[in-house]
């Protein structure tokens, strides 16, 4: 694999020093219009019933929006860009569908949706009905933004500064509306910089370098002369914006995708102090509650969760079966850099240019080596209100949105093409027979059992086999097996064949004789109401035949009580690029999770053998068989279809 030190250094030219002076210049008469606003009282402090949002087509957005008609009955008139409103709504209701979100009658009854552009005058609004929602709206919320790293400040300013700027002309226009305006931590984007709290000074505007920080920075600049003006204006600092915990739905363009996909892509991480991100939903949910809230507005807050540090995204990922390299900052880049260029990725296009780009390379290190963004003010709001505390968007948060990630091709999980996370023998020995007749011939497996991860079981319950089959019946020599399969609790332990046996595990290899011919095995764990636990997770009922053909052989095999133990228990190897503490970390986990499944596989015979005769009214049987045997007979169905 290409590597920074096989291929040459990437050379990345130095920031454009002209350029950033004329930027300069370009900010300062932005903010000098700030100073021909009008002055306006104070909100009045009453939750808002009509709501202007911007930005509702966007990620966060798009998730806002749904959050502000959950928090309240309020109407909200959403700004989107288009030629008329009827093509706003279909772009508005496109955006909703692509992240999951509904455009449903009620959404649609309680959302009136305008064309308008923010770059433009008068947010591009008819003067009749720029006056007219100065009188009717109570409240404006805006997120709409231009989220580009390589473009330079002039060409971000129309979106980013100006249109905060009409944003706050409209609001103390008429009657005094308060201004929600979604900022970023990244106005705090300064090498070295050492605070990032909510109210600690910002950025100096010419130590930030990416035009679009200088956007951010210039948009709460106008915005804090604006609140000298009177206006009631509230500042939400998101950092990266994570994936949902419960869908899954990801921002494809944020740089935490980018990051996360290259660091499971390639197994190398660059040496951060932290990053600060939190989940799309927790933002959301926080934003929408501080819109309601009056006693909330007129202040800056910090909506950045808790932040992932090195060690602990190490950790997580190494428990994920993925084992990483840590590498400093400029090796990290040009490694990620060869990567790709030897083996592109497209999904990944966008970061890369973002490690190409001189000004943007500035950006990253801000946020690599930039401290932990506090947010004292905003986990007391969050307790106020019980909203779900701010938590680390750890592996287990970002579970949905990692294999969304994965099936998209912007990540990828580990497989079984990895080094195993940990693996054990399973040595079995039994007799097999021709279909129907007698059992004549021996028959023994030397199994190997792995797993890329913990995530493979508990998601998907699978374990990934190797090893050998020895049975004459086939062929005087050993049967490799080629890929191979157990899943554990298959089907939620469903019944077999309309009967009383519940399946624990079970085996699908596919085996290659030394002559190379090639068959199929299936095997089947079964848990039955007895008492002879011990023997039922030691013995397998085997089915084999040629590949396409029918079986020809079936038989048990048997796990030896004096190997069960030692192959399967104190047998168990772990990776050994993990830590000792985090081999046993790994081995508890997998223990508790197998044996747990296996307990409850083994209840589930005597618990409904129990039921049984517990409940004796015939009508109440009868129900339940029917239920029971509506569920067998789907599943029996899904079975045969994926065999």
């Amino acid at each position: 694999t290409p590597t920074s030190h096989s291929l040459p250094p990437v050379v990345i030219p130095a920031p454009d020093t002209d350029a950033a002076h004329e930027d300069l210049e370009v900010i300062l008469g932005d903010l000098a219009l700030a100073d021909r606003l009008p002055f306006s009282r104070q909100a009045d402090p009453v939750p808002p019933r009509r709501i202007l949002l911007t930005g509702a087509t966007g990620y966060l957005g798009s998730h806002l929006l749904l959050d502000l008609l959950r928090q309240g009955d309020a109407h909200v008139v959403c700004l989107v860009r288009a030629a008329d409103d009827a093509a706003a709504e279909r772009r508005l209701a496109d955006a909703l569908a692509s992240f999951d979100q509904p455009w449903t009658a009620e959404v649609r009854r309680r959302v009136t949706v305008l064309a308008a552009d923010l770059r433009q005058p008068f947010l591009g609004l008819a003067q009749d009905m720029w006056e007219g929602l100065a009188q009717e709206l109570d409240s404006i919320v805006n997120v709409a933004a231009a989220v580009d790293f390589l473009r330079g400040y002039p060409s971000l300013r129309q979106t980013n500064v100006l249109g905060p700027l009409a944003l706050a002309e409209l609001a103390m226009t008429g009657r005094a509306k308060p201004l929600h305006h979604i900022s970023s931590v990244a106005v705090f984007n300064e090498v070295g910089i050492e605070k990032m709290g909510e109210d600690d000074p910002v950025a100096h505007i010419d130590r930030l370098f990416a035009g679009y920080d200088k956007s951010k920075w210039a948009a709460e600049a106008v915005l804090r002369r604006a609140r000298e003006h009177g206006l009631t204006v509230t500042f939400l600092r998101p950092g990266a914006i994570g994936g949902h915990t419960r869908t899954g739905v990801y921002n494809p363009r944020d740089l935490s995708t980018g990051l996360i996909g290259a660091f499971s892509r390639y197994r190398t991480v660059p040496a951060f102090k932290f990053m600060n991100l939190a989940p799309v939903d927790w933002i959301s949910k926080v934003t929408a509650a501080v819109v309601f809230d009056p006693a909330a507005w007129g202040q800056n807050y910090n909506v950045t969760g808790r932040a992932e540090t090195l060690p602990q995204l190490v950790k997580d990922m190494k428990l994920a079966g993925m084992n990483v390299r840590v590498a400093n900052w400029r090796e990290w880049r040009d490694d990620l850099i060869a990567r790709h260029a030897a083996d592109p990725v497209p999904e990944l296009d966008f970061l890369i240019r973002i490690l190409r780009s001189p000004t943007a390379m500035k950006l990253f290190e801000a946020l690599m080596f930039g401290p932990e963004a506090g947010s004292e003010r905003t986990d007391r709001f969050v307790a106020r209100k019980r909203l779900p505390e701010a938590e680390r968007y750890g592996s287990q948060a970002q579970l949905k949105s990692f294999e969304r990630m994965a099936r998209d091709g912007v990540a990828r999980l580990p497989s079984r093409e990895d080094p195993p996370y940990l693996q054990f023998r399973e040595r079995t020995k039994g007799r097999v027979g021709p279909v129907g007749e007698d059992r004549d011939s021996k028959c023994r497996m030397a199994l190997t059992l792995s797993i890329a991860s913990m995530y493979q079981v508990v998601r998907h319950r699978k374990i990934d086999v190797r090893g050998e089959v020895f049975c004459e019946r086939l062929h005087p020599e050993p049967l490799t097996v080629e890929a191979g399969e157990i899943w554990v609790r298959p089907d939620e332990g469903v019944p077999l064949r309309h009967g009383s046996d519940h399946p624990l595990l079970r085996y699908r290899l596919v085996l290659v004789d030394r002559d190379g011919g090639r068959w199929w095995l299936e095997g089947w764990k079964t848990a039955r109401a007895s008492r002879d636990f011990w023997k039922q997770t030691r013995t397998i009922d085997v089915t084999i035949g040629r590949e396409n053909e029918p079986a020809s052989l079936e038989g048990v095999v048997k796990v030896p009580g004096k190997s069960y133990v030692p192959d399967q228990i104190d047998g168990i190897e772990v990776d050994p690029r993990l830590t000792p503490q985090e081999q046993r970390l790994a081995k508890l986990a997998w223990l508790s999770w197998f044996f747990v499944q296996v307990g409850m596989g083994l209840a589930e015979p005597s618990l409904r053998a129990v039921a049984e005769l517990l409940d004796l009214r015939k009508d109440a049987i009868d129900r339940d068989q029917d239920k029971l045997q509506r569920k067998i007979r789907k599943l029996m169905i899904k079975r045969e279809q994926t065999r």
